[in-house]
């Protein structure tokens, strides 16, 4: 089978399109014809040697996919051939198959594209965890969501209006922004114009009641200085590449908490928790209160583009590849 191989640690361009052995589905695994790979930030940091997960070279990347059953172990009773399926890889989603554990998959509902499916679990996933178990979020509240048009951080606009808050978009440009008004934003902030913290503070006086971080750098602490009492500041990655270090009094004079959010171990130690949030994501789609947002579909030969719009923040929304029809 073809695949997209990581052979040494590098940017996109010293990946190469070769082939795999095509594996086998055993005990409780379920082999997948692949056609649409999503793309998240971990997959720019595994390339490189500077995420968590590493695994043994060569490997194909990618972390998330939607496709079609060809075949299950002999354990598996969710799932039989020829069902649509999305799900988390942890890598090895761009290729033209991957086997992956039962339970990392869940049924792709109807009417819902191959596109859609790939762009849904990882970022639906994870901004739902952050907002319901780590942040508590309660209707009415203020919540600012920094890089709020990338694909988690659209998702995060669209689940925290229907969970009843009151949303502050930040983005680097007036286009980006637009996009996170259509996903439902109450208010803009474009922090190449304006200064985040000053931004906040003239439309949330008393400050914000949750933070959404994805991005660290400078704005972590800008936003940390905007924090409501009881505030929670959530820390999500930091796609800007530079990790901030935030002062330790900021918390103590805010009354507020930083709290990490890690959804990929939160799937693996609370997975009846996370099944009820699929569940739950999945009938908010159905309401048609959230609905995945691609900007753009590569085919697979386009790998390199779609890596580097990525890593270059370009993306509105989510960027997809097309690895079969």
């Amino acid at each position: 089978m073809r695949a997209i191989l990581c052979r040494e640690y590098g940017p996109a361009d010293t990946l190469e399109i070769g082939e795999l052995d095509s594996p086998e589905a055993k005990g409780s695994s379920v082999k997948v014809r692949v056609k649409a790979a999503g793309l998240n930030f971990p997959d720019t940091l595994i390339i490189e040697g500077k995420y968590q997960l590493k695994p043994q070279m060569p490997f194909a990347p990618g972390g998330e996919m939607a496709g079609e059953i060809l075949d299950v172990g002999d354990k598996v009773t969710r799932f039989k051939p020829s069902d649509r399926v999305m799900g988390l890889t942890g890598y090895g989603a761009f290729a033209e198959e991957i086997v992956v554990p039962e339970a990392q998959l869940i049924p792709i509902p109807d009417g819902m594209s191959d596109e859609e499916a790939a762009s849904f679990s990882m970022v639906y996933g994870t901004s739902y965890h952050a907002l319901k178990q780590r942040a508590n979020i309660q209707e009415g509240e203020k919540l600012l969501v920094l890089g709020a048009s990338g694909g988690v951080g659209l998702a995060t606009v669209e689940l925290g209006k229907a969970m009843g808050a009151h949303v502050i978009a930040a983005a680097s440009s007036q286009a980006k922004l637009d996009v996170a008004k259509e996903a439902g934003a109450d208010e803009l902030i474009n922090y190449t114009e304006e200064n985040l913290k000053d931004a906040v503070k003239s439309r949330a006086r008393q400050g914000v009641d949750v933070v959404y971080d994805p991005v660290g750098g400078d704005f972590t602490e800008q936003a940390l200085r905007c924090m409501a009492w009881n505030g929670r500041h959530l820390i999500i990655g930091f796609a800007s590449g530079t990790i901030p270090q935030i002062p330790g009094n900021l918390p103590l004079l805010k009354g507020c908490s930083v709290v990490g959010v890690f959804w990929g171990n939160f799937t693996m130690k609370e997975p009846k928790t996370n099944m009820q949030n699929i569940m739950e994501l999945l009938k908010l789609y159905g309401e048609g209160k959230i609905r995945p947002r691609v900007s753009e579909v590569h085919p697979f030969e386009d790998y390199v583009k779609a890596l580097n719009g990525l890593s270059e923040r370009r993306a509105t929304g989510k960027i997809v590849l097309k690895v079969a029809d």
